[in-house]
C-alpha cells in the first residue's frame, strides 16, 4: 500500500472512529424511549430498530447531507454549505437531536483542525462563529472528508458505520443486551450499510430531509421522560 493510500485509509478510520471524543456516546438518537415504551425490548426489535433507523432516516438525512456537503467542498462552495447546513437545522424538528448535531460538529472541527488547516473550513468556522451557520455533524463529517481526499462511497460507508456502532453500543446498555449480540447485530447490517451507501449516492434531490414521524416524535419525548441516561 502506498503513502497516498495509507494516509486516505488513516483518516478514514480516524474520523469515523465511533470512540472519537465528540460526545456521541451520550446521545441515544431517540432510542432510549423506545426502550422504556418496551418497543424496543429484545435483540430482533434492536436490530430492527438499527436497520430502520439507517434505513429511513439517515439516508435521507444526515448521511444524505455527508453527501452534499461533500459535493460541495469539492467545489469550495462556501455559500452551498451554509445553505446546506441551514437546511440540515431546519429538519431536525426535536431540540435535542438538533443541538447534539450541532454539539459534535462543533467538536469534531476542534480535532480535526489541530492537524490541517484549511481555507475552507476555516470559513465555515468563522461563519459558524458569527452565527450564519450551525456546524451540523453530518456537514462538518461530509466537508472533512472531501478536504482530506476520501473517496465519497468509502466517506459514506464510515459515517454510516459509525452511526451505526453507535447506537447498537447505545442499544447493549439499554435493553440490555450482550455484547455478542451487539456483535452479531453489526456483522447483519454489513450489507445494508454498502446497499445504502450506494442508494445515497443516487438519492432524488427533492428526497432529502424525508420526515419521519415516529423518530422525530420518540425524540421528543425523551425530553420529558422521567428519568435517562442520554441527552437525546
Amino acid at each position: 500500500m502506498n503513502k497516498m493510500n495509507l494516509n486516505f485509509l488513516s483518516g478514514l478510520l480516524h474520523i469515523s472512529d465511533p470512540t472519537l471524543p465528540i460526545g456521541g456516546y451520550s446521545h441515544s438518537s431517540g432510542l432510549e424511549t423506545y426502550v422504556q415504551k418496551r418497543i424496543v425490548n429484545n435483540l430482533q426489535t434492536a436490530k430492527e430498530f438499527v436497520e430502520n433507523m439507517l434505513q429511513y432516516n439517515l439516508k435521507y438525512n444526515d448521511g444524505a447531507f455527508v453527501k452534499l456537503a461533500y459535493e460541495a467542498a469539492q467545489n469550495e462552495d462556501l455559500q452551498l454549505l451554509i445553505k446546506l447546513d441551514h437546511e440540515c437545522n431546519a429538519i431536525k424538528c426535536p431540540k435535542e437531536t438538533r443541538q447534539a448535531s450541532q454539539k459534535l460538529g462543533l467538536r469534531l472541527i476542534k480535532i480535526f483542525k489541530r492537524k490541517d488547516s484549511f481555507p475552507l473550513m476555516e470559513s465555515f468556522e468563522k461563519a459558524v462563529q458569527n452565527k450564519e451557520a450551525n456546524s451540523h455533524y453530518c456537514i462538518v463529517f461530509g466537508i472533512y472528508c472531501s478536504l482530506m481526499s476520501i473517496p465519497l462511497y468509502e466517506a459514506l460507508l464510515g459515517f454510516y458505520y459509525t452511526s451505526v456502532a453507535g447506537i447498537i453500543t447505545n442499544a447493549v446498555k439499554l435493553v440490555p443486551l450482550g455484547q455478542l449480540d451487539g456483535q452479531d447485530i453489526l456483522f447483519s447490517l454489513y450489507s445494508v450499510m454498502e446497499k445504502t451507501v450506494l442508494e445515497t449516492m443516487e438519492l432524488d434531490r427533492d428526497l432529502v430531509g424525508l420526515c419521519n414521524t415516529s423518530f422525530d416524535i420518540r425524540c421528543m419525548q425523551h425530553e420529558r421522560l422521567y428519568s435517562r441516561l442520554y441527552m437525546s
